[in-house]
């Protein structure tokens, strides 16, 4: 079975490509016009194992804003298609990753049940032009789109690029954790109700 997805998505704002891979090897191809979320989503591709092409073009001379919630929206609507029916997956996962001063913990449960809990606080809210307020924009929009329950926790950190890295490393390591397969389901659907 292979889990993977390719999304076109193009509004009067933004045109966004993305290839996703969850069987991959951690091979990624980023270019989004914005070389902080370029970094961020090679991170994700190489600590999640999965490979990625992510293409985009937004109206960033206004600001990154739509085109980085456009990326949560496309890259939550692949893994949604790239996991079908989410038959013999174990659901739930968790990381807890450190960069340096920063400890961030990613906890997901691939339930359908879209939710965000965004624990982080920052004293500075931007690493060179980019806005890292924007990074919990991204991940609303992934969740609500992938149909994802995902807990973030900032257990210690200042640097606002550490604590960046270090939540997409965690995102990527819990998920591939969910994904991956859990062989006492026998092919079946992770939840007692028969249906996610």
């Amino acid at each position: 079975m292979t889990r993977q997805a390719k999304i076109d998505r193009k509004t009067k704002e933004t045109d966004i490509k993305i290839k996703l891979d969850i069987d991959g090897r951690g091979k990624s191809k980023v270019d989004t016009g914005i070389p902080f979320m370029d970094h961020m989503l090679t991170l994700f591709a190489g600590h999640g194992f999965m490979d990625l092409e992510a293409i985009a073009r937004g109206d960033t001379r206004v600001d990154d804003h739509h085109t980085v919630e456009d990326l949560g929206i496309c890259m939550g609507m692949a893994v949604k298609e790239a996991l079908a029916a989410k038959k013999g997956i174990r659901r739930y996962g968790e990381a807890t990753i450190p960069m340096d001063e920063s400890l961030a913990r990613v906890v997901v449960d691939l339930s359908n049940r879209p939710n965000l809990a965004y624990r982080v606080r920052l004293k500075k809210t931007t690493t060179g032009s980019f806005d890292v307020g924007l990074v919990k924009e991204f991940f609303r929009a992934l969740v609500t789109s992938a149909g994802i329950s995902m807990h973030v926790d900032l257990i210690a950190g200042e640097e606002p690029h550490h604590i960046s890295e270090a939540i997409f490393k965690a995102f990527a390591r819990a998920l591939d954790q969910a994904c991956g397969p859990e062989e006492r389901l026998a092919g079946e659907v992770p939840s007692t109700k028969g249906v996610l």
